[in-house]
């Protein structure tokens, strides 16, 4: 990597040192401002940075403003950021002097052989094991905005302290900080929870936190979005099941899931005998494949399942669509030879293409290596991995590493979405397994007569549905492309007069299978066009005595665009062709 780029804010490594820096210049204003606050951890972001402070003073927008004029001034005063490191009995001795007991106990949990480091600027000094940027002048003061003010337990455990956690973010000029706020501001208005009230999508309710209603016109838009999975994966050769919801004990623990997933999961007792929901589809597709005998000429097997899955999530963490407690996973298992692996894998991958490519979604790769609470061979996971590496960077593509991210039983690839703000969502999944099938003892008979174990993937490509709906409600603001929009059209009466040609063309519509409304209501052709504008319907119909008499419509589009007054077959037509080649806009 050229100088250049080590130093860019493009690079994430220097990113993220960037703003581990500005997170040590917030605790030093904070020290500054507040000297009896106690400072407890303060780590770089995907968006920002924060810091975990243990203050008697409630802080506000006011004071987040007086910490904010404190940061540029030391920003200013490019302090010298130097690292040094003192035995474990000198350093517990200087955050006792200092009166930073969460640092105390940070010190007392590191290993006896870990090296104990700490990084001074000015006045302040902090524990931390880096890297820091070498002076406070590098970040530049009009780049900072601190964003809100949080609770957080000490260490993530409800049973300890709440602390007051500052977030904020940062970027090199006044200008990029600008162009981030007023995305964020965008994202407030494409807000899916929002939007999903307005457009009568889904709704939250106390009585089921996590647990999401889809209302009428949310279900067109699912079902829609099912019609097109089911579709997609028939062309690529896909089978359809589904399997129990509830599954006894003994399978999740010969799964695995009892010993490595169990506090993610909701279980009961039936006839003395333990069970839980499932929280995922695998296990049951496991059974699927074993109920029969294969040959190699059945391989590779695709076996779809839309499955209803439940994982427990805490409280806190439920947001929208985005993080629920139940949802329908677009899972599919691939049971394959291992000299199939690298094509299947290249198969799945093109069919993330076709799908991701329809809703205008780009997409980065990240390959997530062996977690610690793993089961299998080191060996087996090495190979596996190069596996993955091999058929993506066949195809041209890219990936970075996410160490020890895997899932318990294999390698994966993830792949991060972008959205139309240039925000990434994790949907798609491809894991690479050879755990479960030795597991569950699959088996098919090869070309020789002889029994041999199967190789599989998990994939997902929507991932969950609920969570894929509020990304692309955000992504496209709520102005579903016409094949998905729960409404494609709305015919606008301008008098009572021309009503029964109005009904009469909808019904027409709706014999072609377009989604149709009438709005009949005695109010202003203006009124009515703006109300469909804001439900944000795609097209249109306004009709008055001239329409009526020469069988034609007033066609406009949500976004305000004209099209004119055309007849009611070219208007089909028209519609009839956007919905089948699934245009992106209208």
């Amino acid at each position: 990597m050229s100088e250049e780029n080590q130093f860019s804010f493009e690079n994430k490594e220097y990113r993220d040192t960037y703003r581990h820096s500005a997170s040590h210049v917030l605790a030093q204003a904070i020290k500054r401002l507040y000297p009896d606050a106690k400072l407890a951890i303060g780590p770089a972001i995907d968006d920002g940075f924060y810091y975990d402070i243990d203050c008697e003073t409630t802080f506000t927008p006011e004071t987040l403003e007086q910490l904010e004029a404190e940061m540029r001034k030391i920003c200013k005063e490019k302090l010298k950021i130097e690292r040094f490191e003192l035995p474990r009995a000198e350093a517990l001795k200087l955050m006792e002097e200092q009166g930073e007991p969460y640092k105390v106990e940070l010190i007392n949990d590191l290993p006896e052989d870990a090296v104990i480091s700490f990084y001074k600027q000015g006045e302040f000094t902090d524990l931390c094991a880096g890297p820091h940027l070498d002076s406070t002048g590098r970040i530049k003061g009009n780049g900072i905005k601190l964003m809100n003010v949080t609770g957080a337990y000490w260490r993530g455990d409800s049973n300890k302290k709440m602390l007051q956690r500052i977030y904020g973010t940062c970027f090199p000029n006044k200008t990029e900080l600008e162009a981030y706020l007023n995305m964020l501001e965008e994202a407030k208005k494409r807000d899916h929870r929002k939007l999903g009230k307005e457009l009568g999508l889904f709704m939250l309710r106390d009585e089921g936190p996590g647990f999401p209603f889809f209302l009428p016109k949310g279900m067109v838009l699912k079902n829609t979005l099912m019609d097109y999975w089911r579709q997609v994966h028939k062309k690529y050769g896909y089978v359809e099941i589904s399997t129990p919801i509830m599954l006894n004990r003994q399978l999740w623990e010969r799964s695995g899931h009892w010993d490595h997933y169990k506090q993610n999961m909701y279980t009961t007792v039936i006839d003395d005998v333990d069970f839980a929901i499932k929280p995922m589809n695998c296990p049951g597709g496991m059974l699927v494949y074993a109920s029969e005998p294969h040959s190699y000429r059945d391989l590779p097997l695709r076996v779809g399942e839309v499955g209803l899955v439940h994982r427990h999530e805490l409280s806190g963490a439920l947001h929208g669509l985005f993080r629920v407690r139940c949802f329908n996973q677009d899972d599919a298992h691939v049971f394959m030879t291992r000299e199939q692996m690298k094509d299947v894998i290249q198969e799945t991958v093109r069919l993330f293409d076709e799908v991701y490519s329809t809703f205008g979604l780009e997409y980065e790769i990240e390959l997530s290596t062996m977690p610690e609470d793993h089961i299998g061979t080191v060996e087996e996971w090495e190979r596996n991995q190069d596996i993955l590496k091999d058929a993506i960077t066949g195809m041209g593509k890219t990936f970075v590493v996410n160490e020890g991210d895997g899932a318990f039983y294999g390698p994966k690839l993830d792949f991060h979405l972008a959205d139309s703000l240039g925000r990434t969502w994790q949907c798609g999944t491809i894991q690479l397994d050879s755990q479960l099938p030795e597991r569950f003892e699959l088996e098919y008979t090869g070309e020789d007569g002889q029994k041999h174990r199967p190789v599989m993937i998990h994939r997902v490509v929507l991932g969950s549905i609920e969570r894929f709906i509020g990304v692309i409600t955000e992504h496209f603001a709520g102005a579903f492309p016409t094949w998905l929009a729960p409404v494609q059209v709305k015919v606008l009466p301008i008098t009572d007069r021309v009503n029964e040609y109005a009904e009469s063309v909808a019904a027409k519509l709706d014999a072609l299978g377009v989604r149709v409304e009438t709005d009949l209501r005695n109010e202003k052709i203006g009124y009515k066009i703006r109300e469909a504008q804001m439900q944000k319907i795609p097209y249109m119909l306004v009709v008055g005595d001239k329409e009526a008499e020469a069988g034609n419509l007033s066609v406009r589009t949500r976004s305000g665009g004209d099209k004119g007054v055309m007849p009611f077959d070219a208007f089909a037509a028209m519609i009839l062709k956007e919905i089948a080649e699934k245009a992106k806009e209208v």
